[in-house]
């Protein structure tokens, strides 16, 4: 008589939330147990947006009632629950007891820290633990590490194309489709107002979210943003209706205009499915599929398609293997030697400066705000000013419903504040008010002039630009694709240049 096979524990964490997850792939439902717990550790190691918390919160829920759907026992611990220890450690320790399992069995997740504190539940716990690789990402640490080793530049671009070569995405044959690898040259036109702009689909709260809200506006009242109007889509099944309507009605127009902005349309041409890839809810291998599609039944064009694609087997991939090659240091570089600490009007948006004021306050209604907005308005100021880059890397972390360190550190680190010294990118993403005022129309509504440069009334971008050029010329000053902007400022007379940096210090001394 055979004794009874203890279950493993397989633990899945809240940015995992896929059927096919590598964990519950080499799991048994009829053996095994799924653990799900919501810990105050990670609703507080920085100060999350109130839709945040809400969105992974009830699309963890809403995960556990899917997996019991598909035969599998689920442990639900709620943040609410008595004995909740607060932490994942502490949460498999209870569960390893309460079950008697013979072993713990997880997904790598994405999350440097995370990890570390896996590292540990062995220890804890006194159980086998396995880890087991995240299969939804097409490029392994591994596989990233083979590729950038031994390499002075690792510049996405190279990156992009083994990935187009590996998945097949808009490739003819060995070359790419339209003889071009990348179509961005085309995706840079600013965008007129449309009564007929597609609305994204928004997701009334069922009964599951209305607790989360609740809960979360009683628990977290203090934390950034509104919770008004939440419609995230917090199931799989609304999930693909998000994903639906971008590929059918929005696609097409996502390429000209995704650099643009205007003020008052928080969504224009995006897709708004990040925060669903992040989680898991949608597959990104099938997303991409699905643009192609669009392509080759003539529904897209081109320079629409690639971009989109792009930034999901290009950039998503090639900011995570970033990020694990280079952590945990990577977190604390500051290149630039930039200690100014964040401005307030980064959480209250009470700014004069009309385009950081609608970006903060889009940020605070809805947890989202696009990539531009985000690297040109907010993050350009903040390399400008000279803001201590982990505290502008903290800001985006804790505000946008998509951001998880793995994605949202290289972005803000490497290519937002440039304080990787050029790992990630190849120059500073530094702008006057001359590029906001091409790409949107914030400057027409502003206290600011944004054609000034020295006055009380100048844009307030355009003396910190040529401050930021100054003060950083012994580490910028070589660099090739800033050549333009050294070239002006040694043109320029010395009254000019002494006119710009004495606003500058206005500006800087006032900031709050």
């Amino acid at each position: 008589m055979t004794g009874k096979i203890s279950p493993r524990l397989i633990v899945v964490l809240g940015d995992q939330l896929s059927p096919d997850l590598s964990s519950l792939s080499a799991g048994d439902p009829g053996r095994d147990l799924v653990l799900m717990c919501e810990v105050a550790e990670e609703t507080t190691y920085v100060g999350h947006h109130k839709q945040k918390l809400v969105f992974i919160l009830s699309a963890m829920r809403h995960f556990a009632e899917e997996l019991r759907q598909a035969g599998w026992a689920v442990d639900y611990v709620e943040l609410t629950d008595e004995g909740n220890s607060g932490s994942f450690a502490g949460e498999v320790a209870r569960a390893g007891r309460r079950h008697e399992v013979a072993g713990i069995l997880v997904t790598e997740p994405g999350e440097w820290r995370v990890l570390a504190d896996i590292e540990g539940w062995e220890a804890a716990t006194g159980l086998p633990v396995e880890i087991k690789q995240d299969s939804r990402f097409l490029c392994s640490r591994a596989d990233f590490a083979a590729w950038a080793m031994g390499r002075k530049e690792m510049r996405m671009e190279h990156f992009y194309r083994v990935m187009r070569r590996r998945t097949g995405l808009l490739m003819e044959g060995d070359d790419p489709a339209g003889g071009k690898w990348n179509f961005d040259a085309d995706n840079r036109k600013p965008a007129d107002r449309d009564l007929f702009m597609p609305r994204p689909p928004r997701f009334w709260p069922d009964g599951v979210t209305r607790a989360v809200i609740d809960m979360v506006a009683d628990r977290f009242s203090e934390k950034f943003g509104d919770l008004e109007g939440f419609g995230w889509a917090v199931t799989r099944q609304d999930a693909e209706k998000a994903r639906d309507h971008f590929i059918d009605h929005v696609l097409q127009g996502f390429g000209d205009h995704q650099d643009a902005m205007l003020m008052g349309e928080d969504f224009l041409y995006h897709s708004l499915l990040s925060p669903y890839l992040n989680t898991g809810l949608l597959d990104p291998l099938d997303l991409c599929r699905r643009a192609e599609e669009q392509w080759r039944a003539g529904k897209a064009p081109l320079n629409a398609v690639e971009g989109f694609i792009r930034q999901i087997i290009g950039w998503r991939e090639y900011v995570r293997g970033v990020y694990w090659l280079k952590m945990p240091d990577y977190a604390d570089a500051n290149h630039l030697e930039a200690t100014r600490p964040l401005p307030w009007f980064y959480w209250s948006g009470e700014t004069k400066m009309a385009c950081v004021a609608e970006v903060v306050s889009q940020t605070r209604r809805n947890a989202y705000a696009h990539h531009i907005q985000r690297l040109m308005i907010t993050g350009n100021f903040a390399l400008l000013a000279g803001i201590e880059p982990r505290q502008v890397h903290e800001w985006y972390l804790a505000v946008y419903a998509d951001a998880y360190e793995w994605v949202e550190l290289p972005n803000t680190i490497g290519m937002s504040q440039f304080a990787d010294g050029g790992i990630l990118g190849s120059k500073p993403y530094a702008s006057s008010g001359a590029y906001i005022d091409r790409m949107s129309d914030y400057c027409g509504t502003c206290h600011f002039d944004v054609k000034k440069r020295t006055e009380d009334d100048a844009c307030p971008f355009n003396a910190l630009y040529w401050d930021f050029i100054a003060r950083n010329e012994k580490k910028l000053g070589t660099n090739r694709r800033l050549a333009f902007a050294y070239t002006n400022w040694a043109k320029m007379d010395v009254s000019t240049k002494e006119a710009l940096r004495a606003r500058a210090r206005v500006i800087l001394d006032n900031l709050g």
